[in-house]
């Protein structure tokens, strides 16, 4: 009776299995398959092999796309990182204990919930040359003495664009930090305070190497969602095309203009999945860097027991 009953099991994961398998599994390998091809949505798709891959490494505006993501990228995670540390060095000081934790929480995380088309909005309008809110601030504080082209100028563009991602993410930063931090025995930091070290000492000798496996998880997490960054650029860009002057033009806008404005859907797709080879190879080096201490030290170990184990034999 009880096994006739645990096969109606199945019937209740088999939504789960039936909706990953059509709406993941599926666009995965399809995608795989039109990368090998030339579709450009009304006609069958034509099979060319690795052409459109080959194409894609020889695509000088591909590699200008994947340099302006970086850079984004690279000022905005390094900017959110910062900040999300700052603000835990403050939060968890058990000298200066903080009030309102819970409350700063949800200021600090609800950025991350607003729609990026909201977001992008309201930024066109902070960041507007002409009578924006930032531009008339600086006036008042007479920090300048012209409007500033913070959307005009390439490098300016890309600037807004990092610190908006880092207004948008730094939260949940925060959040994953404190939790870690939280989980860290108070001992240790209270040993620390007797000991004479300052905020800043504990935080770098203390709480950061005890939270390493979350700040490790938030630099993956964080390169594989720079990476495909889309939203902001497309919507604060005039042309959709990452303007100014192609500064914001990323990997995934130029993937998405491919496809949906040039309907070039099998190097779209072949881009797709250049830039997922690049994402693992860049995350394995990213892995294999900050845990270099930890892998070395597991060889070692392999090393002694493998000698330990010949000796044995003899």
């Amino acid at each position: 009776m009880e096994k006739k009953l645990s096969k109606y099991g199945y019937l209740y994961i088999l939504p789960f299995f039936v909706i990953f398998i059509v709406f993941s599994l599926y666009p995965i390998f399809h995608t795989l398959y039109l990368s090998f091809t030339k579709y450009s949505g009304f006609t069958d798709p034509v099979w060319v092999g690795f052409d459109n891959y080959l194409l894609v490494l020889e695509d000088k505006i591909f590699w200008e796309a994947f340099l302006n993501t970086i850079r984004i990228w690279g000022v905005n995670i390094v900017l959110q990182i910062a900040l999300a540390l700052v603000l835990v060095m403050i939060f968890s000081d058990l000298k200066y204990k903080v009030k309102g934790l819970k409350i700063f929480r949800i200021i600090f995380y609800l950025p991350n919930l607003i729609a990026a088309t909201s977001v992008a909005l309201i930024f066109l309008k902070l960041l507007n040359q002409d009578y924006g809110v930032i531009n008339k601030f600086l006036f008042d504080l007479n920090l300048i003495t012209e409007s500033i082209g913070w959307l005009k100028s390439s490098f300016l563009a890309q600037l807004s664009v990092s610190n908006i991602q880092t207004w948008m993410w730094f939260g949940n930063s925060f959040i994953l930090f404190m939790a870690a931090v939280h989980a860290v025995n108070k001992e240790v930091i209270e040993a620390s305070l007797i000991d004479g070290a300052g905020r800043f000492k504990i935080l770098l000798h203390v709480k950061l190497p005890l939270i390493k496996p979350i700040l490790i998880y938030v630099g993956i997490t964080g390169l594989i969602g720079g990476l495909q960054l889309f939203d902001i650029p497309l919507l604060i860009s005039e042309d959709g095309l990452g303007s100014p002057d192609g500064a914001l033009n990323t990997v995934i806008l130029y993937l998405f203009n491919h496809a949906f404005r040039y309907h070039n859907f099998g190097y779209a797709a072949a881009i797709a999945y250049v830039l997922f080879v690049i994402i693992v190879i860049i995350s394995g080096v990213f892995l294999l860097t900050v845990n270099r201490a930890e892998i070395k030290e597991n060889l070692k170990k392999k090393r002694i027991r493998k000698m330990g184990a010949k000796l044995n034999e003899h």
